[in-house]
């Protein structure tokens, strides 16, 4: 069995469609709401090292505290970012995906189809009605 875990917030549209993309392959995901059970500095910094991006691309605005605790003031290091993200889990994006294949933050959600190891067994439409698989399983690409 694929061992696929993705740090989910099910009041996110983005994670909820993420999670169906994964389901949609055959698979059953361990599913961590970060929120609920935020992950260690260690395993964030695992994370954000895995993803190969810059700490900066983790971190979420729309919702969070990050006005408020000025983060977008360059001043703040990496180090000092993801203290702030492990004080307030919210302030890490989501959803993120961990398969064999790799680990990627999937915004846009179809991103997931990338480091999905199972081909989709099916056709997929995400909540907002966009057709993102066909009947065949394969992936809709749009002009």
């Amino acid at each position: 069995m694929t061992n696929i875990t993705i740090y989910h917030n099910p009041a996110c549209g983005t994670s909820r469609n993420t999670l169906a993309m994964i389901r949609n392959s055959g698979v059953e995901p361990t599913v961590i709401d970060y929120l609920q059970t935020p992950p260690t500095r260690e395993t964030l910094v695992g994370l954000i090292a895995a993803m190969g991006v810059p700490v900066r691309d983790v971190l979420r605005q729309k919702g969070t505290p990050y006005d408020a605790l000025h983060l977008d003031d360059a001043v703040w290091t990496d180090e000092q970012l993801i203290d702030f993200m492990v004080q307030h889990p919210i302030l890490m994006n989501r959803p993120i995906v961990v398969t064999p294949i790799g680990t990627k933050l999937c915004r846009p959600s179809e991103v997931v189809l990338d480091i999905l190891p199972q081909p989709q067994q099916g056709a997929f439409v995400k909540e907002d009605g966009e057709a993102v698989i066909d009947e065949k399983g394969q992936r809709i690409v749009k002009p």
